[in-house]
């Protein structure tokens, strides 16, 4: 069974006709590790919804790659000003590891929700359920030391801490790679 029908059936009972258009008209490509999928300042024509993989959100500061988000199996991943207002986009995203995922195409998109208006009314509600986590995340991240950040991670996410190399860790959670370290060593000693 395709991986998204799989997915999307958990939420609704799809026709043979919908499984047959996820499977037919839903494009899947499987990227590099290490692939830049788009670029800070270029404008999105694609976004994501991760099937198999990792991808990282990462915007560029005084030169130096910060990253501020990580994407794995089954979230989607979109830069959304830019691909539904057509701006140039303030961050850019790259697999972290080989990544496999389904590609939407804003025009596609379209042509799709007309034939099956379900998929819609699905795919807005996937959008308010990651709007509600991605606001939630924020406040915490706000809210929190590195330190606490760490452990958010450690308690919600520990996959992330395997498949993740540790500088691109300590960008996300606002430190160097030595600080880590040493606080790491710090949290295994209690």
């Amino acid at each position: 069974m395709h991986p998204l029908v799989a997915y999307v059936s958990s939420f609704i009972d799809l026709t043979p006709e919908e499984i047959r258009a996820i499977e037919d008209e839903i494009p899947v490509a499987t990227y590099k590790k290490g692939m830049v999928l788009l670029r800070e300042g270029e404008i999105s024509k694609e976004c994501f919804f991760i099937l198999k993989g990792c991808m990282r959100q990462f915007q560029l500061v005084d030169g130096e790659e910060k990253t501020t988000a990580f994407f794995t199996e089954f979230e989607p991943v979109v830069a959304f000003t830019s691909y539904s207002q057509q701006l140039p986009s303030t961050y850019g995203f790259a697999c972290v590891e080989e990544t496999t995922t389904v590609v939407g195409h804003i025009d596609h998109e379209e042509e799709i929700y007309r034939k099956f208006p379900r998929f819609e009314s699905l795919s807005r509600m996937f959008m308010a359920q990651d709007h509600g986590k991605t606001q939630e995340l924020f406040a915490t991240f706000i809210t929190s030391s590195p330190e606490e950040r760490y452990l958010h991670l450690l308690e919600t996410r520990p996959e992330l801490l395997q498949r993740v190399p540790q500088h691109q860790i300590a960008s996300y959670i606002g430190m160097t790679p030595e600080s880590l370290s040493r606080m790491k060593r710090r949290i295994l000693k209690k």
